[in-house]
């Protein structure tokens, strides 16, 4: 019982600290549980410090990977919104129709679907929460909004990010990864059907959606079909492809007033005329999102080569820095630290593959001469990323320590203890609460992705001890986490901050909540179906 008291105690001050009454920010809080764990696995679980400290150096490395994706998305935003991009599309997207539930399905949800697949990272609710308020919607409803809508695809966000690399210290096989993917999608295809509905209930109101409800209907489906198509092969772009698709569907149907009611213009219609932007203005301002796509979708199909290509490990260099590890960089740029101290431990970094320098980075760069941008305007870009990116990145450092710290150990890790316990408490009857778990990772550390990298191991163990379907069990952690962005602390701080709302955090919490608990009675439901 103390072991299993204190293997928790980090978890439970973690969540306290960052939920408390002018809570602790996760770039202090996180940090600060991942030297709690070192300290409980030093003088309680008295595990070697040569081991500690090779995980604590293989956790700081990791943090390389998430926060090189996250500057990437971000040096991309902030070029597409200096160079004027971001205000082309904006006045594109207003244009398409009066309808305001159209406007809202097409920005709120299928934009915000596909950015969230390019970029993830509480990008979508930045770009397509502004354009909402500009319509005229209230801010404060826009936010809840965004928070929920901003759910279903948020499992293969930024190119997959928190399925491929937040389970990816769990020793999964490629095709256990595509499965849970392929249970994912499922789950959240299914959500679907209700969530879009619920988020719009803030903003419109019932009768308003009755009325539009096939619209509501095609919209959803036109991004959740592709999604869970695409999930069926691949698990880095199924949000990314299915909001593209569904993005294009969904502005179709809007110009053809298919399951819209229709709607008088008035002299206060805010939407700006499609005649004012010219079809040339609105392909350059989506040529990097294009490009994007474009690069990410031939750089990931196996059958064209180039995967295999930028994920090549034959090595090209190695050099030995004797107890400390050996180092080595291959034909792709992968560069790995393995022998950590001389222990198991060990790092890696697929330069070309993971989603920063290629496309992101290379995408900016092409940009820069398209949209003719000064050399002022690229150093404001750069400092923006780089200012934007210091308090996530130590963040993440504390959430990646902590993480491989609760794993260590082996049968006596923190991790297993814990997971030793969930399982005998509730049995086979877990998979009833697994995704609400992962909900609870998401809300106190801010990521989809760390809820991933913090709980997998636990839904892992449990799924293991019980005779659950790993693959189930941790499809569920997966829907868990982005079901609990409709909760999660830094996201409604950041989009209430982005739309100018003070003071509102537990009202917006007590709202997303609803939806939240709903998203996971759906998915308790499906994982009895799968």
């Amino acid at each position: 019982m103390t072991s299993l008291i204190l293997a928790m105690m980090p978890i439970l001050v973690l969540i306290w600290m960052m939920t408390k009454k002018n809570g602790v920010p996760s770039y202090i809080a996180l940090p600060v549980t991942a030297l709690f764990v070192a300290a409980l696995q030093m003088f309680y679980f008295q595990t070697d410090l040569t081991l500690i400290w090779a995980n604590v150096i293989a956790g700081s490395l990791s943090a390389i990977t998430p926060i090189s994706i996250i500057a990437g998305a971000i040096l991309m935003n902030r070029m597409m919104c200096l160079s004027g991009a971001e205000n082309t599309i904006s006045r594109w997207l207003e244009g398409i129709s009066r309808n305001k539930v159209a406007q809202l399905m097409i920005i709120g949800w299928a934009f915000a679907f596909m950015i969230e697949g390019a970029s993830g990272f509480g990008t979508p609710a930045a770009i397509a929460a502004p354009i909402l308020v500009g319509l005229g919607f209230p801010p404060l409803q826009v936010a809840m909004l965004a928070l929920v809508m901003n759910s279903v695809p948020v499992s293969f966000g930024a190119v997959g990010t928190p399925t491929w690399f937040g389970l990816s210290n769990l020793g999964l096989t490629d095709s256990a990864l595509l499965e849970i993917g392929q249970q994912t999608a499922l789950i959240h295809f299914v959500a679907a059907f209700v969530i879009p509905v619920l988020a719009l209930r803030f903003v419109a109101s019932w009768t308003d959606i009755r009325r539009n409800y096939f619209f509501i209907l095609l919209s959803t489906l036109s991004c959740t079909v592709p999604y869970f198509l695409f999930a069926q092969w691949n698990y880095e772009f199924p949000a990314l492809v299915g909001g593209a698709i569904g993005l294009t569907i969904s502005i179709g149907l809007a110009k053809l007033n298919v399951g819209l009611a229709k709607v008088a213009a008035t002299d206060n219609d805010k939407t700006v005329s499609l005649s004012t932007i010219s079809r040339g203005e609105i392909f350059k301002a989506m040529t990097p999102t294009i490009l994007l796509i474009t690069i990410l979708i031939v750089t990931r199909i196996k059958q064209l080569g180039i995967k295999s290509m930028l994920t090549d490990a034959t090595e090209a260099f190695s050099v030995s820095f004797g107890s400390f590890g050996d180092f080595s960089i291959s034909q792709a740029l992968i560069f790995k630290l393995s022998n950590i101290l001389g222990t198991n431990v060990a790092w890696a970094y697929k330069a070309l593959y993971v989603p920063a320098l290629v496309p992101f980075l290379l995408v900016v760069l092409i940009s820069i001469p398209l949209f003719k941008l000064k050399g002022s305007m690229v150093k404001q870009v750069f400092s923006e990323t780089g200012s934007r990116i210091k308090m996530p990145f130590i963040t993440l450092i504390g959430a990646l320590i902590m993480v491989k710290l609760m794993m260590a150990g082996g049968e006596n890790s923190p991790i297993l203890i814990i997971g030793m316990a969930f399982s005998d408490l509730m049995g086979t009857n877990w998979q009833f609460a697994a995704a609400y778990l992962g909900a609870l990772g998401a809300f106190f550390s801010g990521s989809a992705t760390v809820s991933n990298l913090t709980f997998g191991g636990i839904q892992q163990t449990i799924a293991t001890t019980v005779g659950l379907p790993e693959t189930t069990i941790l499809a569920l952690q997966s829907v868990g986490a982005a079901m609990g962005n409709m909760v999660c602390i830094n996201n409604i701080i950041a989009v209430s901050t982005i739309l100018g709302i003070s003071n509102k955090e537990g009202y917006i919490i007590k709202r997303t909540v609803i939806p939240m608990i709903i998203y996971g009675l759906i998915a308790a439901i499906m994982s009895t179906l799968i």
